[in-house]
């Protein structure tokens, strides 16, 4: 009954059903991975956790926002600075010809 292939097949198919029970495995385990991201994912939305991309976007708006703040803040200090310089000199025009008058009369 037992031909010269009988141990070598037994071995073959055993082989297959190793493969195939190894390709399942690793199909069982992307589904659940898939099924455990997806469960994590809803959970940190229901949390109103910020995924990182939202974050370090908004991290760089901030960093933007601050720097802006700060020219703005110097540009308009300077700009005091020049309409009190401004303002003191017409002042001190203003004054002179009124000084001016009175020694004349």
């Amino acid at each position: 009954m037992t031909n010269g292939h009988g141990p070598n097949r037994i071995l073959d198919e055993f082989a297959k059903l190793m493969t195939d029970a190894a390709g399942a495995a690793q199909g069982v385990r992307r589904e659940v991975e898939t099924a455990f991201r997806s469960q994590a994912e809803r959970i940190l939305n229901s949390m109103d956790v910020v995924q990182r991309e939202e974050f370090d976007a908004m991290r760089d708006m901030v960093i933007k926002a601050r720097e802006e703040n700060l020219r703005l803040a110097a540009r308009l200090e300077a700009l005091e600075a020049q309409l009190a310089k401004t303002a003191a000199g017409e002042a001190e025009a203003v004054e002179k010809p009124v000084s001016r008058s009175r020694t004349k009369k």
